[in-house]
C-alpha cells in the first residue's frame, strides 16, 4: 500500500515536556464565565431594549447578572477552599449550592418583583446566562490540566 502524505518533521530523541497543572482553575473559570455571559447579555440588552425600552433591557440585565452571582459563588467557594483542601472542594460546592437554593428561593418569595421588572426578558436574560456560562465552563474544564499524580523525583530531589 502506497500513501502520498508526506513524512513531516523526522521524530526526535529530545525529551517531551510536561505542561504541568492548571494555576488557579476556579479563578480561570469565572473569568471566562463571567466574559461570556457578560457578552451574551449585551446582546440580549439589544432586542430588549429595542423592544420594551430600558425596562426590558434592564430586566434582561437583571435575570442574567443574578444567574452570573449564582455560579459565581461556587467557582469562589471552590478557589478557597480547593487551595487547602482539594478533595474537599466537590463537598462545599454541594453545600454551597444547597445554600444557594434555599437563600435563593427565601429572597424570591419573601420580595416581591419590582414594577420596572418584566418577565420574560428577566428570563431571556437568564436562559441566555446560563446557556453561555455552562458553555464557558464545560470548555474551560475540557482545557484545564488537573495533575493527578505526583511529580516524579528526579535526583536533585531526592537528594535533597
Amino acid at each position: 500500500m502506497t500513501s502520498n502524505a508526506e513524512s513531516g518533521p523526522a521524530s526526535g530523541n529530545g525529551n517531551v515536556g510536561a505542561s504541568g497543572p492548571t494555576p488557579s482553575l476556579w479563578l480561570n473559570l469565572l473569568k471566562r464565565s463571567s466574559a461570556a455571559a457578560a457578552a451574551g447579555l449585551a446582546l440580549c440588552a439589544v432586542p430588549a431594549a429595542l423592544v420594551d425600552g430600558a425596562r426590558g433591557a434592564l430586566s434582561s440585565s437583571a435575570g442574567g447578572l443574578l444567574v452570573m452571582l449564582f455560579f459565581g459563588i461556587s467557582l469562589l467557594v471552590g478557589h478557597f477552599v480547593g487551595r487547602s483542601n482539594p478533595s474537599g472542594a466537590i463537598g462545599m460546592f454541594v453545600a454551597t449550592y444547597f445554600v444557594k437554593v434555599v437563600g435563593f428561593a427565601v429572597v424570591l418569595f419573601v420580595i416581591d418583583a419590582p414594577q420596572w421588572l418584566q418577565g420574560r426578558w428577566f428570563v431571556a436574560g437568564a436562559v441566555t446566562a446560563v446557556v453561555l456560562w455552562q458553555a464557558a465552563e464545560i470548555y474551560g474544564f475540557s482545557k484545564a490540566r488537573l495533575q493527578i499524580y505526583n511529580d516524579p523525583e528526579t535526583k536533585e530531589t531526592r537528594d535533597a
